[in-house]
């Protein structure tokens, strides 16, 4: 008996056992080749032995509390998906979890008058799947495999869990990383597999529905294409999406999405890399200014799109929502934050998310490429907070691992040999009242990163050779050139402390993409000009400037000025004054046949009413040469 309910496996104990042990020997069996590979996980990896029982486990009830404080935003967003299915099974015993990546339940939909049954078979909410601790099931092996998948009665590895028949499928986050599971259990079924068929439908088409949800949620402010292969159900239910940003690349995608992205490339869909920030003409054969014949404006039958591969599927464009709400007005946006960056919208919308976010205690976390000034933000958003204390920067990555410690902690008076006879106070205490901004967070030990987690959740410090903790009141501001979300799924970063510095993200432009380009130069040189009544650059180099890729961003762009600014003669900045890389960038044959071509590329834009396709056409050039040319010369149309 399981929880009151009658055994209904239709093998024993032992056959159960023994099928197991053949498996393992290589014997085959006739069971399906996914239950296979897990049955080998849990034996070879996990280290588990089918003999051994092993009850469906809850976590306590304060790890329950940080699990689903992580997934708030996803248990929000699926929650109406979830009661629709549980809708669409009422009356046949169905019960819903949804799991974290760690296969714990953080929501969970059942009968009510089973809770008791439930709860011993580990289908109720804190529960946790993870194959390593609960050996073959559906939740784990989907968080193996990333795959929709059915564990059936005896494909489950503990014999404690074969009267169960569970069905689950992944949710996927934007970013084409695993998020979530959404499974879909019944404490008793009938004997074959197959009647979960239905179920595994129904779970599959709730778990796209919840990821479109996610994406339209997240990426409302810029175009949306959703696909489908009949016209009927594009505009009702679509079976996929990407979203696609101001300079048509992909910087979103649902599952089925990715699936399509990757097959139109012939790539493996399992690496999102290949598939996020890519132009989408390299999936499909289109433009960014295709998408506005793919919206509403037309039939439904004509909105038809081909992919790099020959595959033709209907598609919708949604155009971007522009934000409804009162911006910061620049004026309102405190001096440090807005002498960062130009007059631009991308820029000044930078600006205000972090005027707003600098008059808070959240934590905030900086990503960009080195050299993007990711500490001058973050000396900004403390300059703009009205903090009374220090700013205090960190590197994690240039502290010498043996000091760290107590650079971080500091010590009391003899605390070890060479110690100050008075102690030191670390440099978390020294930003007490203010902030403490950890530069390449990403580089940071592990085992400092457990007594780092420790600071920010208890706000106390514990000085080495200290017996009590000190108190600490610090605003956190971090950074990382590393993507740490790749780092949590490496087992490099610790995820609860991912989740503590990152409440609000702040992301830095490369300098080669950033649209206020022309000020950050005129700020350098204005920066460089040594007390001369005026130091100025010329067009040609200029050019070079803007031709550059900028490997080290801002950091590199100083070093170039400087250069030029001790080399040139009656304050102008040549071209031959900038280093030997830049000297030659963006020249065809000569300056003169450069501003020629800007010239007439300006002409035709205009002849044309700015219509891309037409200039193209006219001049005898692909579009994206022309996209790649306005670009170039930072060309604008006037209005």
């Amino acid at each position: 008996m399981l929880g009151g309910l009658p055994w209904i496996s239709h093998m024993s104990y032992t056959d159960h056992i023994r099928e197991i042990e053949n498996v393992s020997l290589g014997i085959a069996t006739g069971r399906d080749e996914t239950v296979v590979k897990s049955w080998l996980r849990c034996i070879e990896q996990h280290r588990l032995d089918p003999a051994q029982a092993c009850e469906a486990f809850i976590v306590p009830a304060n790890t329950l509390r940080e699990h689903r404080q992580q997934s708030e935003e996803l248990i929000r967003i699926a929650r109406s998906g979830l009661e629709h299915l549980f809708n669409q099974v009422a009356g046949q015993n169905y019960v819903l979890l949804l799991s974290d990546r760690k296969g714990v339940t953080v929501e969970f939909l059942g009968d009510p008058l089973f809770d008791n049954n439930l709860r011993k078979a580990g289908l109720y909410l804190g529960s946790e799947w993870s194959e390593w601790r609960a050996g073959t099931c559906a939740v784990g092996a989907c968080l193996e495999t990333g795959e929709a998948l059915t564990i059936h009665q005896t494909d489950h590895f503990d014999n404690t869990h074969t009267p169960l028949s569970c069905t689950a499928a992944p949710i996927y986050d934007t970013r084409g990383d695993l998020s979530a599971v959404l499974d879909i259990s019944l404490l008793s079924s009938p004997i074959l597999k197959t009647s979960q068929n239905l179920a595994r439908h129904l779970v599959a088409s709730t778990v796209r529905r919840i990821e479109l949800a996610n994406l339209m949620a997240q990426t409302r402010h810029e175009w949306v294409l959703r696909f489908a292969r009949s016209p009927e159900f594009l505009d009702v239910d679509p079976e996929a999406a990407i979203s696609i940003d101001g300079r048509g690349c992909v910087i979103g995608m649902t599952h089925g999405g990715a699936k399509i992205l990757a097959r139109s490339l012939g790539v493996n869909w399992r690496n999102p890399a290949l598939l996020i920030g890519q132009p989408v003409s390299r999936f499909f054969d289109m433009e960014i200014d295709d998408l506005g014949e793919l919206t509403r404006r037309r039939p439904t039958q004509e909105r038809m799109l081909f992919g790099r591969d020959g595959n033709a599927l209907f598609a919708h464009a949604i155009e971007p929502q522009f934000r409804t709400r009162s911006a910061l007005a620049r004026a309102d946006i405190p001096p440090p934050i807005r002498r960062l960056g130009g007059n631009e919208p991308e820029i000044t919308s930078l600006q205000a998310r972090a005027a707003k976010l600098a008059r808070t205690s959240l934590p905030i976390l900086i990503q960009g490429e080195t050299g993007t000034g990711k500490e001058y933000l973050a000396r900004a958003i403390h300059d703009g907070s009205g903090l009374k204390g220090r700013f205090v920067a960190i590197n994690c990555a240039a502290i010498p691992e043996q000091l760290i410690e107590s650079e971080l902690f500091g010590y009391v008076a003899g605390a070890f040999t060479g110690a100050s006879a008075k102690g030191r106070k670390g440099l978390i205490e020294q930003a007490d009242g203010g902030t403490l901004f950890l530069d390449e967070i990403g580089d940071m030990p592990l085992a400092l990163q457990s007594r780092l987690l420790r600071v920010l959740a208890e706000r106390e410090v514990m000085p080495v050779g200290a017996l009590e903790p000190r108190p600490v009141q610090i605003r956190v501001v971090s950074a990382s050139h590393r993507p740490l979300q790749s780092l949590v799924q490496q087992g490099l970063f610790r995820e609860d402390l991912f989740y503590r510095l990152n409440a609000a993200l702040l992301l830095l432009p490369p300098l080669r993409d950033r649209p206020d380009f022309d000020w950050v130069v005129d700020q350098m040189v204005e920066r460089h000009a040594d007390g001369r009544s005026a130091l100025i650059i010329s067009s040609s180099a200029m050019a070079a400037l803007r031709a550059h890729r900028w490997p080290g961003n801002i950091r590199e762009l100083d070093n170039a000025i400087a250069v030029a600014a001790a080399l040139c003669e009656d304050g102008v900045i040549e071209r031959i004054d900038l280093p030997e890389t830049l000297a030659t960038a963006g020249m065809d044959h000569h300056d003169d046949e450069a501003d020629d071509a800007r010239t007439a590329l300006q002409r035709m834009l205009t002849a044309c009413g700015w219509n891309i396709s037409e200039a193209a056409r006219r001049l005898g050039l692909d579009r994206s040469t022309v996209h790649r040319q306005i670009k170039r010369y930072r060309l604008t149309e006037a209005h």
